[in-house]
């Protein structure tokens, strides 16, 4: 009997992936969104309503949900209680959560509220697998059309990233889904390790523009991090997709845009 799984956050840029990747697999596959999107269940993680009804019956909780602009303590931290308070009770055997890379040594306002989350999870009684990535190549990509938009793009000088082809995590998370509960996994990056300003350089090449970065001197504890390589993991480099080939699949699949 295949195993019925909950994604929440299931329309997001993971999620959705997650989602189409446990369907094919041939598990019985259920959405909980705040929106109530057609197709998915309404479920709002702020007040509790609907969680319940959404875990019922449910084997496995593959938890991709948060809220990183709008009241994220709650939704993050508050939410995932609600969730996990009703997955205890409903006798649900397995909850995958997915984390970020680095939380634990940048001091991001949001990172903190990643950890305090990943706390809940590990204090519940519903056994749980965590896993750490770093950030998602359709981020950066967002972050890089946004600058290309004013007349010179202005970067953080010397920020390390490890960005990762999200559908790569997609398949790992579902792996985790359709396996034991694991605790905390090793965590995941992509391929490179490298400056903003290179994965900059790279993205106006492909997009066949002459646009100057300009570099810029950030203070504070959080800036030193990120130039550290804090929110990297170099000794696991998981994905294979390169950065360069993201950016070419996307132009292409976009007709140029």
């Amino acid at each position: 009997m295949s195993p019925e799984i909950l994604v929440t956050g299931g329309t997001g840029v993971l999620g959705r992936q997650i989602v189409e990747r446990l369907g094919s697999a041939g598990a019985g596959v259920r959405v909980m969104s705040h929106s109530g999107k057609p197709g998915t269940l309404r479920g709002d993680l702020l007040t509790g309503e609907g969680v319940e009804r959404a875990v019922r019956g449910v084997d496995t909780i593959v938890h991709c949900a948060t809220s990183p602009f709008r009241k994220p303590t709650q939704v993050d931290v508050g939410g995932t209680g609600h969730l996990l308070r009703a997955a205890a009770r409903a006798g649900v055997s397995h909850c995958v959560y997915i984390s970020i890379v680095g939380i634990d040594r940048a001091s991001y306002p949001y990172y903190r509220i990643k950890l305090d989350t990943e706390r809940v999870v590990e204090d519940s009684p519903v056994p749980h697998t965590i896993l750490r990535a770093t950030q998602f190549y359709d981020l950066i990509l967002t972050a890089m059309r946004f600058m290309d938009r004013l007349p010179v793009m202005p970067l953080p000088f010397g920020f390390l990233g490890q960005p990762i082809d999200s559908g790569e995590v997609a398949d790992f998370m579902v792996e985790l889904a359709l396996s034991e509960p694991a605790g905390r996994v090793p965590d995941v990056g992509g391929p490179e390790v490298r400056p903003l300003e290179d994965a900059a350089r790279t993205y106006l090449d492909v997009m066949g523009s002459r646009k100057r970065i300009v570099k810029l001197p950030f203070p504070g504890k959080t800036a030193r991090a990120f130039r550290s390589g804090a929110i990297t993991c170099p000794e696991n480099r998981y994905g294979k997709i390169r950065w360069e080939e993201f950016l070419r699949a996307d132009r292409e699949a976009n007709h140029g845009r």
